[in-house]
């Protein structure tokens, strides 16, 4: 072969190379959520975390964008699951946190994230935390239970149906309970006791981890839950095997789904309590169960990674790591994390925990990965989970229907530009209203609930506004509501503006 034609032959291979690159990075990419539960801003090795290890969220990061001013919709875990899913804020539904038995909170006449996806041509599936409710207020468990998953957008379903600390304990499949024996039927209350199982209020003896009286139903496996369950007992859930099961039913989700582009809502227990590492994390950290089911979390995040590649996807699959709300150390059992954490901070810089307004209620961690098209870096964007239905809508060429709150931010969350959002709400037990580096916090006059000083939290709620300097200040600790006055009362108005139109207002 001639010198000149062996150049030609290798310009014609680099513009076939070229063009196969700019073609991955314009087809349409898997779209994974990995969505941890009560993990803090400060809870993983890339954002400074003591006694735990990461690698496997870190090397996410090492090849993503990492956010360090991202939000979760909300300081708790069902307002935010449902602002996430539907693209409008929690208040509009009234979402509080859910019992086991209440019905499902989004609108089926709606458009929601993965309806919209379907749309677009992707196979979707959730695997599990729902906490979303299912059924219309009156489950009967034993047979299949709608609406659910399916009615809202998705073709696939492994569920744990409300948390880990609630019953029922079992898992549903395509919204029936797996492995249920006809003859031993399920029934759940959150009324009255049932027959069955032990009470932990009556029987404290038989518990793994002894708890605040609100956790003190039935016990199954040794954790006594919130309500009362009886029947089952062939499909009870074991807490020790949820990274297996859960990280198992997401591989061959995406195993089957491996040749058109799929949807995963990744939605794990971890680490929420009970805190119940499995014996392969025992000890994986110098925190205790909190710290060790950390390190238990991150070995999740682990198999989908290692899937990817094996299915050689990875290079064109947008990930998404993030958690629900921020972190909480005493959330009613009594595994020692108050007492173990040593100097780690699990909020990192910042003041407030689950359930609260301040800035540790809902910063999260979140890092996106997509080597196709996002390059690797840092972004201080203001941005919101909210967001996530309209630009992932504008990413596959979709409208957001019914996503009043959400905007189109899909060059901030890809890394392109680093300019988010001009307003935040923060929404907790008050509101939290976030603009350039002002945070405004509307007053409450109320009494804290008992339940939320015994897990020694501060709600961020009282009876005066509270005006914080983010720059300056980004503890939250000096109040310069009577300062500057103009500020706050402009913010005050466009909080009010907000919680009382229909939809958000356009920036």
């Amino acid at each position: 072969m001639s010198k000149i034609r062996l150049i030609k032959v290798m310009m014609v291979l680099i513009v076939f190379t070229l063009i196969g690159a700019s073609a991955m990075a314009q087809q349409k990419p898997n779209i994974v959520i990995i969505y941890v539960d009560d993990l803090g801003y400060g809870d993983i090795g890339v954002n400074g975390a003591v006694g735990v290890k990461t690698p496997h969220v870190d090397a996410l990061a090492a090849r993503g964008l990492n956010f360090t001013d991202a939000h979760s919709g909300a300081s708790t875990c069902t307002p935010s699951r449902y602002t996430l899913l539907t693209g409008r804020y929690a208040f509009r539904q009234q979402a509080g946190i859910l019992q086991g038995d209440a019905p499902l909170i989004i609108e089926t006449n709606k458009g929601t994230l993965p309806k919209m996806l379907q749309k677009a041509g992707y196979t979707t599936g959730v695997v599990g935390k729902w906490h979303l409710g299912l059924g219309n207020g009156d489950v009967n468990w034993n047979k299949e239970v709608t609406p659910g998953p399916r009615e809202v957008g998705f073709d696939y379903s492994f569920l744990i149906p409300s948390t880990g600390d609630r019953v029922p304990c079992v898992y549903l499949e395509n919204q029936q309970i797996v492995g249920l024996d006809p003859s031993d039927p399920v029934t759940v209350s959150y009324q009255y006791e049932l027959d069955g199982y032990p009470i932990g209020s009556q029987q404290p003896e038989l518990l793994k981890q002894h708890t605040e009286s609100y956790h003190l139903g039935s016990i199954i496996n040794g954790y006594s839950r919130i309500g009362y369950m009886s029947g089952g007992r062939s499909a009870l859930w074991t807490d020790e095997q949820f990274p297996f099961v859960l990280s198992e039913k997401a591989q061959r989700f995406m195993e089957k789904n491996a040749k058109q582009p799929f949807f995963l809502y990744f939605s794990l227990h971890e680490i929420h309590q009970p805190r119940v590492p499995n014996a392969q994390f025992v000890e994986k950290s110098s925190m205790g169960p909190r710290g060790d089911v950390i390190a238990q979390m991150d070995w999740c995040v682990g198999q989908i990674t290692r899937t990817l590649d094996s299915l050689g996807l990875t290079e064109n699959t947008l990930i998404l790591f993030t958690s629900d709300n921020g972190p909480i150390l005493d959330d009613g059992y009594l595994d020692y994390a108050r007492e173990l954490v040593g100097s780690h901070r699990p909020a990192g810089p910042y003041r407030g925990t689950k359930y609260s307004v301040y800035e540790g209620g809902t910063r999260v961690p979140t890092i996106i990965s997509w080597p196709a098209r996002v390059q690797p870096g840092v972004s201080s964007a203001l941005i919101s989970q909210v967001d996530l239905y309209a630009s992932l809508a504008a990413l596959v060429g979709q409208k957001a229907i019914d996503g009043d709150d959400s905007q189109d931010l899909l060059s901030v969350w890809l890394g392109e530009q680093y300019e988010g959002r001009s307003f935040l709400l923060e929404e907790s037990y008050t509101y939290g209203l976030r603009h350039g580096k002002w945070k405004y916090i509307a007053p409450k006059n109320a009494e804290v609930p008992q339940w939320i000083k015994e897990k020694y939290v501060d709600p961020g709620f009282y009876p005066t506004a509270q005006l914080f300097d983010l720059e300056n200040d980004p503890y939250e600790s000096n109040n310069l509501a009577e300062r500057y006055p103009i500020v706050a009362s402009k913010l005050k108005d466009r909080l009010e503006s907000i919680l009382t139109s229909d939809k958000s207002e356009t920036e």
